[in-house]
C-alpha cells in the first residue's frame, strides 16, 4: 500500500538509514575486551624501544625503587610479547609503558633485594593488536591527571591524623620535613579560603601568604577586603595580616629577647614560605611593658653607682646633653686576668705578623684570625670610666637603647643647677650657671623626660601619625607639629652649612649686630641669635639625631672641643689670640652656627614667644641664608618617607607630591588606595626623585619640575602610559603560572 505524499525512493532511503542506525547500535553494544593480566618473571622482561619517555623528569629512579620496596608495585607494567623474525613468540616481553618502574625494579634486583625470578604483575597486550606500542606508551603518560595541590595538602593532614609524624611522612614521599610542615600549614588555612583556592579563584602564592596568621576570622576579613580589589598581591596580604604586630628584628624585641617575650605569654607569627627575620610579635603592648621593666631594672642598677639622677628614655632627642657639663673620668685599669688575656692576644697577633712579614697579603684564614684578635683586644682596651665620688654625687646618667637594641648608658653629666656655687653666687641669688639649665629642664618635660629615674616608652603618641585617613581631598595646611619638625631638619642643616662657611657666618653676625645697634625696634625676630645661645629644638623627628648633618656638626664640635683649653679664661684668651685668621674665622663660624634658629614655631599673640611678624622675618631671613650657603636638603639627607612625611599628611598632599615628582598619570594610579597603602607606594616612587615639601625648598630656585625632569607622565593620558613609566610594584609583578604553582607545591 502506498503512503500518501511519500515516493518509493524516499521510503527506500528511510529504510536504508534505519539499517545503518541498527548497525551503529550493534557496534556500540559490543563488549570491551580488556587485556589479560599475569605475573611474569623479571628475567623475561625487557625495556621496549617504543617507550616515548626519553627525558628524565620528576622523582628519581632511586627514590622510586625505595618506594616500591616500601609499599610494593602499585601499578602493573604494560607489556607485549617479543616476536621472532618468523612471527613466533620468543618467551620474552617488551615494556612500552612502565619503563621507569622497570628500571626501579632492575635497581632492586642489582641490589639483590629482588631475585631475577620474582614474578612481576603485568598487563599483556595481544601481539597482533592494532594499537601500536608507541600509542600505549603515549597514552599512559598523557591520560593521567595531576593531583590538585589542595588534595596533596589534605592527604598529608590525613596521614598526620592517622598517627604518622612529619619525619615519617617526609621519608615516605622523599621530601624534607620542612616541606611537610609547609603543606600541613597550607591545609590549615580557613576552609572557606581553601574552597576559593580549589575553584582557582586564588593563587597558591596568595594561599601561602594567608598562612602567616592562624586566625581564620582575620583571614576571611582580609580576603573580603581585597577580593574585589586589583591589589591582591601576596605581600599585601602579609602586610594586612601582620599590621598590628612587631617584627622580631625590631630593636625593642632584640632588647627584650623573643624567649623572654614568649615566657611572659607573648605569641608569635611565623612565615614558613619566606624569610621573616624571626617572625612577628603579636602583642606590642606586652613588648612595651617588658621593655619598660627591663630599662627600669637597668636604671636601678646604674643608680646604685651613686648618681644623683638617672634619665631613662627609649629615644633620647638630639641635643639631650645640651647645657650639661660632661665629667672627665679615668679609664679603669685592667685586672690581672684581663692583662694576661690581652698580653696573650697581642703575642699571637705579633707572631702572625712576623710570620708573614714581607708578603703582599695575608692568607684568608690568617687575615680572619687577625681581625678576631683585633676585636678581642679592643674589647679589653675599652675601659669603663672611673669618676670622683664627689662628682658622682652631683652628676647623673642617661639610660637608653641604641638603634641595634643594645643598652646604652651615658654617665657623668652635671646640670647647671647642680654645679658647686661660690659664696658670691649664693648671695647674688644665682640659680644656674648661664640660665640654660632651667630652659633645658622645661623643654625636656615636653618630651616626657623629667628629672630622676623616669621610664618612658618613647615614640609618637597615639594619633600622632597625622590627619585622619578620610578627608575631602582639599589641600589643607601642613600640621603645625610636622612643620616644626621639618624646619628643625632645616635648622640643623643650616647650622652645618654655616659652620663651614666663615664668610657667610661673618656676614650673618654683622647683620645681627648692625640691626641690634642701629635698629632697636627690629631687635626681635631674625634667624640668628648671636649671643650665642644654643637653640633647643623642642619639636623634632626621631631620626634627626642620627642624620648625616647631625654627625657632621657633632664631629666638628668634638674636634674643636678637644683643642680648646676650656675652664681657664686666661688660657683660652691666649689660645684664641694665637690662632691664625683662617682658624679664627672657622671657629667663629662654628660657634655662630649654634645660634641659628630657623624653626617655624607657633605664634603667640599675647607677647610670649615669637610674634607673627617676627616669624615671617625669621623664615625670610632663613631663606636668604639658605641661598648664601647653597643649601640642598636632598644632599643634607632628608627624603620623604612614610614616617617623616607621607603618613603625617592627608591623601591630597601625598598625591600632590607624587604628581609633582612623577606626573599626573602616576598619581592617578594611587588615588583610590587607602592612606597607608598610598604612603607606602608613594615612598617608593619618590625615593631618589629629589622632591621636597615646600617648607624645605629654596625660594630662589624654580618650582619642582619632577614631571618633566624626572621622567614623569604629567602630559600622558592614562590610556597611553608607556612601558618605562615607574609603575607601582603591585602593577608590574608577574602573576605565577600553573607550573610555578605546582613547583611551589612540590
Amino acid at each position: 500500500m502506498a503512503v500518501k505524499g511519500v515516493t518509493g525512493s524516499e521510503i527506500g532511503r528511510v529504510a536504508s538509514g534505519a539499517r545503518r542506525g541498527e548497525d551503529l547500535m550493534a557496534k556500540s553494544a559490543q563488549k570491551v575486551t580488556l587485556s589479560p593480566s599475569r605475573d611474569i618473571p623479571f628475567e623475561k622482561l625487557v625495556l621496549s624501544q617504543s617507550n616515548v619517555r626519553r627525558i628524565k623528569a620528576g622523582i628519581s629512579v632511586e627514590e622510586l625503587a625505595e618506594d616500591i620496596a616500601r609499599r610494593g608495585l602499585l601499578q602493573s607494567l604494560s607489556v607485549r610479547p617479543v616476536l621472532a623474525d618468523d612471527g613466533t613468540e620468543t618467551g620474552k616481553f617488551e615494556i612500552p609503558a612502565g619503563g621507569r618502574r622497570f628500571q626501579a625494579l632492575s635497581l632492586l634486583v642489582k641490589q639483590k633485594r629482588l631475585t631475577r625470578t620474582t614474578p612481576i604483575p603485568c598487563i599483556v597486550r595481544d601481539a597482533k593488536s592494532a594499537i601500536l606500542a608507541e600509542d600505549d606508551s603515549l597514552a599512559e603518560n598523557m591520560q593521567r591527571a595531576a593531583l590538585h595541590p589542595l588534595d596533596q595538602f589534605r592527604a598529608f593532614v590525613a596521614l598526620r591524623e592517622k598517627g604518622q609524624g612529619d619525619e615519617e611522612i617526609a621519608a615516605a614521599f622523599f621530601v624534607t620535613p620542612q616541606v611537610v610542615k609547609q603543606r600541613l600549614k597550607l591545609a590549615s588555612v580557613a576552609p572557606a579560603l581553601l574552597e576559593v583556592y580549589a575553584e582557582d579563584e586564588m593563587t597558591l602564592e596568595q594561599l601561602m601568604a594567608f598562612t602567616i596568621n592562624p586566625d581564620h576570622e582575620r583571614q576571611a576579613q582580609v580576603w573580603d577586603a581585597i577580593r574585589s580589589s586589583w591589589n591582591k598581591e601576596p605581600y599585601q596580604i602579609r602586610r594586612m595580616l601582620t599590621e598590628t604586630s612587631v617584627r622580631a628584628s625590631d630593636r625593642r624585641a632584640v632588647f627584650v629577647g623573643v624567649e623572654a617575650y614568649e615566657a611572659a605569654g607573648g605569641t608569635m607569627l611565623h612565615d614558613l614560605f619566606q624569610g621573616n627575620d624571626g617572625g612577628w610579635l603579636e602583642d606590642p603592648a606586652l613588648l612595651d611593658r617588658l621593655v619598660s621593666e627591663k630599662l627600669q631594672a637597668d636604671a636601678e642598677a646604674t643608680a646604685a653607682e651613686g648618681w644623683k639622677w638617672i634619665e631613662v628614655s627609649l629615644d633620647l632627642p638630639y641635643g639631650y646633653s645640651h647645657g650639661l657639663r660632661r665629667l672627665s673620668g679615668d679609664p679603669a685599669p685592667m685586672t690581672n686576668e684581663e692583662g694576661a688575656a690581652h698580653a696573650k692576644l697581642l703575642a699571637e697577633y705579633r707572631a702572625l705578623e712576623e710570620e708573614y712579614e714581607g708578603q703582599d697579603e695575608f692568607p684568608e684564614e690568617t687575615d680572619a684570625r687577625l681581625g678576631e684578635l683585633e676585636v678581642a683586644m679592643e674589647k679589653l682596651e675599652t675601659r669603663p670610666l672611673i669618676f670622683d665620688a664627689e662628682e658622682i654625687a652631683r652628676a647623673g646618667a642617661f639610660v637608653t637603647l641604641d638603634r641595634y637594641g643594645e643598652l646604652s648608658v651615658y654617665r657623668g653629666f652635671v646640670r647647671p643647677e647642680d654645679e658647686p656655687r661660690t659664696e658670691a653666687d649664693v648671695h647674688s641669688g644665682e640659680q644656674t650657671a648661664d640660665g640654660q639649665g632651667a630652659e633645658l629642664s622645661a623643654t625636656s618635660n615636653v618630651d616626657g623626660i623629667g628629672h630622676g629615674t623616669v621610664i618612658t616608652s618613647a615614640g609618637q603618641a597615639l594619633g600622632a601619625n597625622g590627619p585622619d585617613d578620610e578627608d575631602d581631598g582639599a589641600l589643607k595646611p601642613l600640621p603645625e607639629r610636622l612643620v616644626m619638625e621639618l624646619t628643625a631638619h632645616r635648622t640643623l642643616a643650616l647650622r652645618e652649612a654655616v659652620g663651614r662657611s666663615p664668610d657667610v657666618a661673618l656676614t650673618l653676625l654683622l647683620l645681627k649686630l648692625v640691626n641690634d645697634t642701629f635698629r632697636m625696634s627690629s631687635a626681635s625676630g631674625g634667624c640668628c641669635e648671636a649671643s650665642v645661645r644654643q637653640v633647643y629644638m623642642s619639636a623634632q623627628a626621631n631620626d634627626l639625631k642620627d642624620s648625616v648633618v647631625a654627625k657632621l656638626v657633632d664631629d666638628r664640635h668634638a674636634e674643636w672641643e678637644a683643642d680648646l683649653p676650656l675652664g681657664d679664661d686666661a688660657a683660652l684668651w691666649d689660645y684664641l689670640t694665637s690662632l691664625d685668621q683662617v682658624s679664627r674665622l672657622s671657629l667663629l663660624a662654628h660657634c655662630l652656627s649654634f645660634g641659628i634658629n630657623a624653626l617655624h614655631e607657633k605664634v603667640n599673640p599675647y607677647g610670649a614667644g615669637i610674634s607673627a611678624s617676627g616669624l615671617t622675618r625669621r623664615m625670610a631671613q632663613a631663606d636668604l641664608l639658605a641661598q648664601a650657603v647653597d643649601l640642598d636638603m636632598v644632599e643634607a639627607g632628608w627624603e620623604p618617607t612614610a614616617d617623616t612625611y607621607l603618613n603625617r599628611v592627608p591623601k591630597a598632599r601625598i598625591l600632590e607630591a607624587v604628581r609633582e615628582a612623577k606626573g599626573e598619570g602616576t598619581a592617578q594610579l594611587l588615588d583610590h588606595l587607602k592612606k597607608a597603602e598610598m604612603a607606602t607606594e608613594a615612598e617608593r616612587l619618590l625615593k631618589g626623585s629629589g622632591w621636597l615639601p615646600e617648607v624645605l625648598r629654596r625660594h630662589d630656585l624654580a618650582a619642582f619640575e619632577g614631571a618633566e625632569g624626572q621622567g614623569g607622565t604629567a602630559d600622558i593620558p592614562d590610556t597611553e602610559l608607556s612601558e618605562d613609566v615607574d609603575l607601582p610594584a603591585f602593577l608590574t609583578a608577574d602573576l605565577p603560572g600553573d607550573d610555578a604553582s605546582m613547583m611551589a607545591a612540590e
